[in-house]
């Protein structure tokens, strides 16, 4: 009887008539362009096919001098993100143009349903915004992994980000920050690094928000209200600004601080919380 071997395939192999494998390598994936057509093509892609990687040009600032999505929360640098995006950076920067005639407009916006991934070093900076969300405007699920939010405003809550408010029965916006850090930003209203609003669920993991991250109320850091879950761990807020708890505002929800200081906010750290940041002091 005549016997059939089995031989496993490996991603990339073609298979020979002897049995034997050989490899060949599978064909990277093409970056994008340096350059604002470009990456705005590319987001419009990817949301046309249901999701998608994004692989941004190495070491390349994608500088964008109009918007290129808008809707009742104001433009946008990016086409608004409706599906799943993920921008895979190598030492990037996406930026609002600061030339002079510049409009207003926040880097990008997450709608309800959607989601952004931004990995590899990228940093999203002077976003601004009339409403919510200098930076991002969360309106579904944000992932920020060894990237940054640096110089970002919004005359409303959120210089960086803003976990938008959302009642029920939607769910609510989710941000995700590790090995990241915020920086400064700006907000008219509360939480002028990160707002995490309505229902929202915010959780930083070695990360920071350290330096002139500033707001024209409460949580100059961080301002959590009425969200779900605040979740820090190993993450420093500290030397940012409000009219009171420089460095978070808590007003209701849960909020878990580990192995995270806070310290050196003006003219306080969390004074006028209610109740109080877990272990946070002055």
């Amino acid at each position: 009887m005549r016997r059939t071997r089995t031989f496993p395939v490996l991603a990339g192999s073609v298979l020979l008539a002897t049995g034997a494998a050989i490899l060949v390598p599978t064909a990277a994936q093409a970056a994008v362009a340096c350059n604002e057509s470009a990456l705005v093509a590319a987001v419009t892609t990817a949301n046309l096919a249901g999701g998608g990687n994004i692989v941004l040009s190495t070491g390349c600032t994608y500088t964008i001098t109009t918007s290129h999505g808008s809707d009742a929360d104001g433009p946008d640098a990016l086409p608004v993100i409706t599906t799943a995006v993920t921008l895979t950076g190598d030492n990037n920067t996406i930026t609002r143009s600061t030339a002079p005639g510049t409009p207003a407009f926040r880097i990008v916006k997450v709608a309800a349903g959607g989601g952004l991934t931004v990995k590899g070093n990228v940093t999203l900076s002077h976003g601004s915004a009339a409403t919510d969300g200098g930076g991002i405007l969360n309106r579904g699920a944000v992932t920020l992994t060894a990237s940054a939010l640096t110089g970002n405003s919004a005359t409303g809550r959120g210089g960086g980000l803003a976990n938008a408010d959302i009642a029920a029965p939607a769910l609510g916006a989710t941000a995700t920050f590790t090995s990241s850090s915020v920086s400064g930003n700006n907000a008219g209203g509360r939480g002028g690094g990160i707002y995490n609003g309505l229902r929202g669920s915010l959780t930083t993991t070695s990360s920071s928000l350290v330096g002139a991250n500033t707001s024209g109320a409460q949580g100059g850091g961080i301002a959590a209200v009425d969200s779900t879950a605040t979740t820090l761990t190993s993450t420093q807020v500290s030397a940012n600004g409000a009219t009171a708890a420089g460095g978070i505002y808590r007003q209701n929800g849960t909020m878990t601080l580990t192995t995270s200081p806070v310290s050196g906010n003006t003219p306080n750290n969390c004074v006028t919380s209610s109740p109080a940041v877990p272990g946070c002091v002055g």
